[in-house]
């Protein structure tokens, strides 16, 4: 049986999407079979990290009917297989993002980790996200701001019935004015499961297109996203097995 992962973040702009390709990758490497989901279709930047970009059916076209899933699966850099969002914002309105858990489950068992790069914040698909998945990892920045988003989204995980298996911390400068790490378990009640430093070769690995744990192996960020990956394929027989109703949580989240 496959296991879900949503990578979720309290707000945009904290580096979810690179840590979901750079981290789907390194855990291919060590020996899973990966599927990348981007479930972000407002602002869906997977395939600008990757580099592959214009592809030619996108989640969009399942979602307009216009496509198979199976037809929207393109392999990716370093053995991951890649499920793009697209990038059309004029397309968005025809869509239906409730279509999306179809999706997912019939995704999952076919892969050892089903990946999905969720929306951030607490908008109805990014907790769509967060209910269709089995296990959460909370990207954070070392800020009071990104800290009490993060806060929200792990009440709505909990609520859900959704494992967070731990949070990490990007863009970590070693500031004095960065909250420390100890200060974010304590704030989340979470454990931090890596912390990503600030590295030129992230910003250089966007412009490129091309994943930065690819572009340069040995970099800061490469070996802290390495040592991720290890201990989450060392846990992943911890992961628990999906009993969730989707439909059943989101009405009671929502009142439905």
């Amino acid at each position: 049986m496959g296991e879900s992962l949503v990578i979720s973040s309290g707000k945009g702009g904290v580096g979810k999407t690179t840590i979901a390709a750079n981290l789907g990758i390194a855990l291919s490497e060590v020996g899973l079979d990966v599927l990348i989901f981007d479930a972000d279709i407002t602002m869906a930047n997977l395939e600008l990290i990757f580099g592959m970009e214009g592809l030619p059916k996108t989640i969009q076209d399942v979602l307009e009917g216009k496509a198979m899933p199976q037809d929207i699966v393109y392999d990716g850099p370093g053995g991951v297989k890649v499920v793009p969002a697209g990038l059309s914002l004029r397309r968005l309105k025809k869509s239906d993002p409730d279509k999306i858990n179809e999706i997912f489950k019939l995704f999952v068992d076919k892969v050892d980790l089903l990946i999905i790069d969720g929306p951030p914040g607490l908008e109805v698909d990014a907790v769509t996200s967060i209910a269709a998945s089995q296990n959460m990892l909370l990207v954070v920045n070392p800020e009071i701001t990104s800290l009490s988003d993060a806060l929200k989204i792990k009440l709505v995980a909990e609520k859900l019935g959704t494992r967070i298996i731990g949070v990490i911390v990007n863009r970590v400068r070693g500031d004095p004015t960065e909250v420390s790490g100890p200060e974010i378990e304590a704030i989340l009640e979470l454990r931090i499961i890596g912390n990503i430093p600030e590295d030129p070769i992230v910003k250089k690995s966007t412009t490129l297109g091309k994943p930065f744990v690819l572009l340069d192996s040995k970099s800061p960020a490469s070996l802290a996203i390495k040592e991720i990956a290890k201990k989450i394929a060392g846990k992943k027989n911890e992961f628990e097995p999906s009993t969730k109703s989707i439909n059943k949580l989101m009405g009671g989240l929502f009142g439905r």
